[in-house]
C-alpha cells in the first residue's frame, strides 16, 4: 500500500532536493499538495514508501527522477496573450522602437526569448506579435528561443496542438492566419501552422544552470509567472543572470503577480511587470 504523506523529515528531503534543482521554494503548508502530485510518480516507480522514494532520489541515478519530480509539482498554468497590457506594449512601443532604432546602428533581427514557456501559449504569443509585425512591414527579421525546466510541457509546445477552449484568447484574424483546424480523430483541436512552430528554437533549460546555450543577447526577455516560486536570493540571482542576457537597452517582461520591489537589480521601471536595461 501507498504511503499517503511523507513524514516531516521525509517532505524536508524532498523540499531539499527540489530547491538544489530548481531553485523552488515549497514551503511546509504544500506538504498535502506535493504528496497529492507525487502520487502518480510513486505508481510510476513502482516505489510504495516516501522512504524508498527519497532513496531514489538521493541515488548515483536519481537525477532524472529529480526531474520528473519538478515536472509534477511544477504550476503551469497559462494561456494565449496572457496579461494582454504587455502584448499592446511589445506591439506598439518595443518592436517599432526596434525597427526605428536598431536598424540604424545596423541590427537588422530582433531576438527574443520565453524563459518560462510552459506549454507554449506564451511564446506562440509572442511569435504571432512578431510574425504579423513582419507581415506589415517586409525586411524586419525576428528569433525567438523558449525554455521550460518541464520536459512534459514542452513537448506539448513543440507538437503545438491545442482545444478548441484553449485559442478563444486569439484574436479570429490570428486564428485564421497562425492555425490549423483539426479533422477526423483531431476534431475540436487546432494546431499551430508549422511555418510559426519551425521559427521557435525550443530549449530544456534550467533557469539557474551553470550555462545558457545561446550564441548572443536578446532584445527581448519574457520570464513571467515564475519567481514567486522562488526566495528572494533566487530572486535576486536570476534577475542579475537575465539582465546579463539583454542587450543594452533590453526590455525585461516579468508577470504582473511578481514585483522587483525589495530584489538588487540596476533595471529601469517603465511600465507594471516591464522594465528595461540602461543603455549605458
Amino acid at each position: 500500500m501507498t504511503a499517503t504523506v511523507p513524514t516531516e523529515n521525509e517532505y524536508n528531503q524532498i523540499c531539499q532536493l527540489v530547491y538544489q534543482y530548481s531553485r523552488i521554494h515549497l514551503g511546509s503548508d504544500k506538504r498535502e499538495l506535493v504528496a497529492a502530485r507525487l502520487g502518480k510518480r510513486l505508481r510510476a516507480t513502482g516505489i510504495t514508501t516516501y522512504r524508498e522514494y527519497c532513496q531514489l532520489l538521493k541515488s548515483p541515478g536519481g537525477s532524472d527522477e529529480i526531474g520528473n519530480l519538478v515536472d509534477v509539482i511544477s504550476t503551469n498554468h497559462t494561456f494565449f496573450f496572457r496579461e494582454s497590457k504587455h502584448f499592446e506594449y511589445l506591439e506598439s512601443v518595443v518592436v517599432p522602437g526596434f525597427r526605428r532604432e536598431a536598424w540604424g546602428k545596423g541590427e537588422t533581427c530582433l531576438r527574443c526569448w520565453s524563459a518560462a514557456s510552459s506549454s507554449g501559449e506564451e511564446p506562440y504569443s509572442i511569435a504571432m506579435s512578431l510574425a504579423s509585425f513582419a507581415d506589415r512591414h517586409p525586411g524586419f527579421f525576428w528569433e525567438l528561443d523558449a525554455s521550460d525546466i518541464c520536459t512534459k510541457v514542452l513537448e506539448t509546445a513543440r507538437i503545438g496542438i491545442y482545444p478548441s477552449d484553449r485559442i478563444n484568447s486569439v484574436p479570429f484574424e490570428l486564428q485564421r492566419r497562425f492555425f490549423q483546424k483539426g479533422v477526423g480523430v483531431h476534431s475540436g483541436d487546432y494546431r499551430v501552422k508549422e511555418e510559426l512552430r519551425s521559427r521557435i528554437r525550443w530549449h530544456h533549460l534550467n533557469l539557474f544552470q551553470e550555462s545558457y546555450p545561446f550564441q548572443n543577447r536578446f532584445h527581448i526577455i519574457f520570464c513571467r509567472n515564475v519567481m514567486i516560486y522562488f526566495d528572494r536570493p533566487s530572486q535576486e540571482l536570476l534577475i542579475r543572470r537575465l539582465a546579463s542576457q539583454l542587450v543594452p537597452g533590453g526590455y525585461l517582461f516579468i508577470g504582473h503577480s511578481e514585483s522587483l520591489s525589495g530584489v538588487t537589480h540596476a533595471l529601469q521601471a517603465l511600465k507594471p511587470a516591464i522594465y528595461r536595461k540602461p543603455l549605458k
